[in-house]
């Protein structure tokens, strides 16, 4: 049996910040130490806030650590539907930030000097359906005409220079996409902000927020584990993880369980086989595949095994399911040792979309939707500008954030087995 471990962690160290007690008050508190909290608090302390940081666990340890470490281009809805239910306006706005998400990714990796092993390799998008592969000449026809983005579209009889793979119909490349350490990166980042005179308070629950003016002017009261604090603005970064201190946003959050295998180190010529190029993989499914070379040559290969998030029972029937899906993909690795599973907690919107704001005052980023490595990491930027200055031109801020049919939602996904069998259906018929 694989061991039930995130192997990203087996190669990052988190930092520890220096102990201190709750601070009293904040410029800024910001709810999250992952991907949105952790570069929103240190763009917010290189303008002089006082920003504190408060984690219910420690430093990356929800979905931030425990991802495909994917950087990737694009939204998950295509851009055909997006213009439909959007307009050309926004979509092509939408767009435009997708891709300054790479950027903004490897921006700061360079400023801040972090060993994530960053690479610009490309994704590639495989077709499961013959009518899924005819989609994307549309897909790739708009894209460049309307948007100015270039994408190379990959006949079936052309992808074994992508992928060692007879399974699929053909495929779709990005090659502005990117991977890295996703441990790593969120370990730096959490450097990055306590170098910029974050304090970062881990094992601190929200529990509560309420207004406060009691200081003469606007702000918050934050209840939490370990005592009171007052802030003039809070922003919240849990996606996956947003509980009850928040009920507004739980209520339009979807938790949804991924879930990753390993393998063992694998012979570079078999490496090479599998992935030529040494792409970001994920197919056209519904209940998708997502797959890469880690950069120690392993197979890492996840999906949503089950829509429920991580528990030791979800991660143990995970691990086989994961484990079949993996050798129908590549045969290849039949008897190839798979050395760890592990899981993490997506964050859906009931439109699938990325949502940023303010609700009953309080800011948040959130909804990646599996894109979160890349769009967390611009949307903790855009939400400190927009604190710092009082506007944003943040697109995602201006689409309508969709509440669940009827009110039938408080945030406790009951509905989650039905939806994996929908969206199960969905694959086969579509």
């Amino acid at each position: 049996m694989p061991q039930e471990f995130n192997y990203w962690l087996t190669t990052a160290a988190m930092p520890t910040p220096p102990a201190h007690p709750l601070p009293e008050s904040a410029d800024v508190a910001i709810i999250g130490a992952g991907f949105t909290g952790l570069s929103a608090a240190f763009t917010l302390a290189k303008r002089g806030a006082k920003v504190v940081v408060l984690e219910a666990e420690t430093i990356g340890w929800g979905a931030s650590s425990r991802n495909g470490g994917m950087v990737l281009t694009g939204l998950k809805l295509g851009v055909n539907e997006l213009i439909s239910k959007y307009g050309r306006d926004l979509t092509r706005r939408m767009y435009a930030a997708s891709l300054e998400t790479i950027t903004c990714v490897e921006h700061i990796v360079k400023e801040e000097n972090i060993a994530c092993d960053f690479a610009r390799h490309g994704h590639l998008e495989v077709a499961c359906k013959q009518s899924h592969f005819d989609d994307y000449a549309r897909q790739v026809d708009v894209i460049a005409r309307k948007f100015g983005h270039q994408l190379k579209i990959v006949p079936r009889d052309q992808l074994r220079g992508e992928i060692g793979s007879d399974t699929y119909y053909g495929g779709i490349v990005d090659e502005m996409s990117a991977g890295l350490n996703p441990a790593r990166y969120v370990a730096g980042l959490g450097t990055a902000a306590i170098r910029a005179g974050v304090a970062i308070c881990e094992h601190t629950r929200v529990q509560k927020i309420a207004r406060d003016s009691s200081n003469g002017g606007p702000g918050f009261r934050l209840m939490t584990s370990r005592g009171g604090l007052r802030a003039r603005n809070v922003l919240v970064g849990t996606s996956g993880y947003t509980g009850a201190a928040t009920p507004e946003l739980r209520k339009k959050i979807i938790p949804i369980g991924s879930f990753i295998i390993t393998t063992e180190v694998l012979p570079d010529a078999l490496a090479r086989e599998l992935s030529p190029r040494n792409r970001q993989m994920y197919d056209s499914k519904n209940y998708l595949y997502y797959f890469r070379l880690t950069p120690d040559n392993r197979m890492l290969f996840g999906g949503r095994a089950a829509f429920f998030p991580e528990t030791d029972q979800t991660i143990r029937q995970s691990a086989e399911i994961l484990r079949r899906g993996m050798i129908s993909v590549y045969p290849q690795l039949r008897d190839t040792k798979v050395e760890y599973v592990w899981g993490g907690t997506l964050d859906f919107c009931f439109d699938i979309m990325p949502h940023a704001g303010q609700i009953e005052g309080i800011y948040f980023a959130l909804g990646y939707a599996g894109h979160g490595v890349a769009m967390a990491t611009w949307q903790g930027q855009k939400m400190a500008e927009w604190i710092a200055e009082g506007k944003t031109d943040n697109p995602f801020a201006e689409i309508p954030f969709p509440g669940a049919p009827l009110g039938l939602y408080n945030g406790k996904p009951w509905f989650l087995p039905f939806a994996g069998a929908y969206y199960k259906m969905l694959d086969w018929v579509s």
